[in-house]
């Protein structure tokens, strides 16, 4: 039974996956079909530039706004890594609408580009990662409007963190309410020490309106979860280290980006892995966490039969008998 259950729930995983791929492989219910996309063709920029540097390497958008987020598609010995910057310094990264429409649309574009290896989400602007929403924009709406706009902001961090590839919040300032969801619903989080973080949205009397009430205690035990937001507490990098809120705690350096730089030598750990297999692993850990043991392991045996006839595990086992490093397609 919880076999059965395990390949039912991910088929309907997949399934939604593969919809979501113009060109994607067909999926059979038995999971032998390998994963395949059409490569999406999105603009290549020029890697090891600091974030606050990102200028014309970066993709335009056509709005009012248009440099609210700066994306990069690293290349070189660092292509497949791609680098998303929140620009909103006169507001402190705090979220608005247009940033949630440019957001979704760049969660769009990594979801098509199989040559997508992971992500991180980081900050352009010294000293803040993300204030959370945009008080000013919110006082202007009407009570009607709000709603809405906070349903389509945790659907954005929703999408966020089902990406199929492995995501890493590098927090080098202030993340804080809908700046935390952000980085609770990325794979990994690399913080400062300096950095401060905290789910604070009972000081305005509301409630964590984008996943904070539900993934922050599921990433740090549930009483720890409940003091911090009924308190609306902020820690700083280190003690987040110690609560298990964030993976890494680093030393903050002059130029203020040292969480951003962490997070590229893990991109960099990361990059050289089995594509298809990073993303199976990140599949049968996700979907399988939420179930009982045995749907899980069946999760995994599900996840286990994509790997097998890709071309990437023959290569692996030809590099290992050559005694070479391997070279991964994503095939």
């Amino acid at each position: 039974m919880a076999v059965l259950v395990g390949r039912r729930a991910l088929w309907q995983v997949l399934r939604v996956q593969a919809a979501d791929r113009d060109g994607a492989c067909r999926l059979t219910a038995a999971f032998s079909s390998c994963l395949r996309h059409r490569v999406f063709s999105g603009n290549v920029a020029s890697s090891r530039l600091h974030p606050g540097v990102l200028g014309a390497a970066t993709r335009n958008y056509s709005s009012d706004s248009k440099d609210d987020l700066r994306v990069r598609y690293l290349d070189g010995e660092d292509s497949g890594i791609v680098v998303v910057g929140i620009n909103r310094p006169k507001a402190k990264n705090a979220i608005s609408k247009n940033l949630v429409k440019m957001m979704f649309d760049t969660v769009e574009d990594i979801k098509k580009n199989n040559k997508v290896r992971s992500v991180i989400l980081c900050s352009v602007v010294p000293g803040i990662f993300c204030a959370g929403a945009d008080l000013k924009e919110r006082a202007k709406m009407h009570q009607s409007e709000v709603g809405p706009f906070v349903t389509k902001a945790r659907a954005l961090i929703t999408e966020l963190g089902n990406l199929p590839v492995p995501t890493i919040a590098a927090i080098d300032g202030a993340a804080l309410g809908g700046g935390l969801e952000m980085a609770l619903a990325c794979d990994i989080r690399i913080a400062s020490n300096s950095a401060k973080m905290g789910l604070v949205e009972t000081k305005l009397a509301i409630i964590p309106g984008a996943g904070g009430t539900q993934r922050l205690p599921r990433v740090i035990n549930v009483s720890m979860a409940k003091e911090l937001i009924f308190a609306a507490r902020a820690v700083d990098g280190a003690q987040a280290c110690r609560l298990g809120l964030v993976n890494h705690s680093v030393e903050q350096n002059t130029s203020g980006d040292a969480a951003y730089l962490r997070a590229l030598e893990l991109a960099r750990e990361i990059n050289p892995q089995g594509p298809i297999a990073i993303r199976m692993a990140k599949l049968a850990i996700n979907q399988g966490i939420e179930v009982d043991l045995s749907t899980g392991l069946a999760i995994e045996e599900a996840c286990y039969a994509q790997v097998i006839p890709t071309k990437d595990r023959l290569e692996g086992l030809t590099a290992f008998k050559e005694k070479r490093r391997p070279q991964f397609k994503g095939e």
